[in-house]
């Protein structure tokens, strides 16, 4: 059965993003030149929509470029028609999350929905007990402040699935209690 799954990267104490709104580094794993491959080519098989916040999106009017293949649900307050980019479509949504996550578990068929961004967006998932699986790369970096992950997070016992080292970041992988 598909999942819903969050993806993101993680420094070690707990931030998305740094003080500047900057990467920080925490996405070295995915974009170095000895990137965790095995890893990158899972998340492209597995991968059948991705549900980004209107800030994860950014604000080029046509989409952005990404191997995700896929189409991507935005939420957002302001309507706004698709947009299609290097084989990705960008569809706006207003109605909230649940009708994101529904369109978006529609266009994924027989496979995964990933939410991938940003931080409002998967606090308000977990609030709501609607992720089925963390996936956190964790990067080996201390940021010291910027844009917190789980700030309130509900509590939740996870079940560990699996641990991949890579050169750039510990790949964690746990199924959320009751999934």
């Amino acid at each position: 059965m598909p999942r819903v799954f969050l993806d993101l990267a993680v420094s070690v104490d707990g931030f998305i993003a740094a003080p500047d709104g900057g990467d920080g580094g925490l996405h070295d794993w995915y974009f170095a030149p000895d990137a965790a491959e095995d890893i990158k080519a899972e998340l492209l098989s597995r991968i059948g929509a991705i549900v980004l916040g209107h800030t994860a999106f950014g604000t080029a009017p046509d989409g952005f470029d990404t191997e995700y293949h896929v189409p991507h649900f935005i939420l957002t307050h302001t309507p706004r028609p698709s947009v299609q980019r290097g084989g990705a479509s960008f569809h706006f949504v207003t109605e909230g999350l649940e009708s994101a996550l529904a369109r978006a578990r529609a266009a994924a068929g027989e496979r995964d929905v990933c939410v991938a961004g940003g931080a409002d967006v998967a606090r308000q998932c977990l609030d709501a007990g609607l992720i089925d699986e963390l996936q956190l790369h964790v990067a080996p970096v201390l940021l010291g402040g910027g844009l917190r992950l789980f700030g309130s997070a509900p509590r939740a016992r996870l079940e560990h699935v699996r641990t991949v080292q890579s050169a750039h970041a510990t790949h964690l992988t746990y199924r959320l209690g009751g999934h």
